[in-house]
């Protein structure tokens, strides 16, 4: 395994796995069992990094979630799992209520909501701090500085180590990180988008993304990345949910333009190359590129998990990962 730092301050910054894993169906899709299962693998393998949040798996059985968190406390627990190991949460698309959603009714970021769940998600993980925490999706009905303030407090009072934002416009991350630095409060530094080889159209909203697929890593976040050393970016569903593989997976509809297959001949060229599934070649590609990218992959099965594991090994020429980043 390798491994790079996250955060900049000598006091929050943790060392992790360059592979995170996804711990999104453990207790629910994915059985305790196994879920220990690959959880241990994942570990014995130098595995450090794990992430869930406090709305995981609220669609499996139609209520409120938090069943991920509880069974990696659980985990914790039996294993006697301290600090070596970074779990990293969300708060803010909780429902506020069974048969709800984060669409039509998220728990939003307000700082009564930031304190609660904060300290609910510390309770089923078992640990006096977390070690990442994101906003999980934005809410616009609160002040932005209310927020912030409200996130900058948990970590002045030691409940909460690092601070990442997921699916937001990148000028609020901007605005936060802005208004987090004028007040003297920690401000987000770990930021969770979805990234991988294919590109997505950006003009598709949906409703989460009323301004379009602000949670697709664009040129604007690949810019501010660049421009940021201090960020890292850890890049959800990497692997389009097993679509590069499964017949009975197909790509989701904002993949369905004109560039994809292009990018899907080369990335079936070099996994021949290189004899490495198509998987472990986007997995690879993302881990060089020249701005710090963390890949956050689910697995459900140790087999997955082993596959996800070999692609730190896998070692893509200049002319390979040249032609990937470029087929369009």
């Amino acid at each position: 395994m390798e491994y790079r730092e996250i955060g900049t301050d000598p006091a929050t910054r943790r060392k992790v796995s360059v592979l995170s894993l996804g711990a999104m169906l453990f207790g629910t899709r994915t059985d305790e069992r196994t879920s220990f299962a690959v959880l241990d693998r994942f570990v014995e393998a130098g595995g450090t990094f794990i992430d869930t949040s406090n709305n995981y798996a609220f669609w499996a059985d139609g209520g409120q979630g938090g069943q991920s968190e509880a069974v990696l406390g659980r985990w914790r627990r039996s294993r006697g799992v301290t600090d070596e190991v970074v779990i990293a949460t969300k708060l803010g698309a909780r429902p506020l209520s069974p048969g709800t959603g984060y669409e039509d009714n998220p728990e939003g970021l307000s700082a009564r909501v930031i304190r609660e769940q904060a300290d609910l998600s510390r309770e089923r993980l078992g640990v006096e701090r977390l070690d990442v925490l994101y906003a999980h999706i934005e809410d616009r009905t609160v002040p932005l500085e209310e927020t912030v303030a409200a996130f900058g407090a948990l970590v002045a009072d030691g409940t909460v180590g690092l601070l990442g934002a997921s699916n937001h416009a990148v000028w609020r991350v901007e605005r936060a990180r802005a208004l987090a630095a004028s007040a003297g409060v920690a401000g987000f530094e770990v930021l969770q988008y979805q990234h991988s080889l294919l590109r997505p159209r950006f003009d598709v909203p949906s409703g989460l993304f009323p301004d379009g697929s602000i949670g697709h890593v664009g040129p604007e976040l690949v810019g501010y990345l660049r421009a940021e050393p201090g960020l890292t970016l850890v890049a959800y569903s990497p692997l389009l949910a097993g679509a590069y593989t499964r017949t009975d997976k197909p790509l989701p509809p904002d993949y369905d333009h004109p560039g994809t297959p292009p990018r899907l001949a080369v990335l079936r060229e070099v996994a021949k190359e290189t004899g490495a599934t198509p998987n472990q070649v986007v997995l690879a590609w993302q881990l060089g590129l020249p701005f710090p990218v963390i890949p956050l992959a689910g697995a459900s099965s140790l087999e997955q998990l082993e596959e996800n594991l070999a692609a730190v090994e896998l070692a893509l020429s200049d002319d390979q990962r040249a032609r990937l980043s470029a087929a369009h």
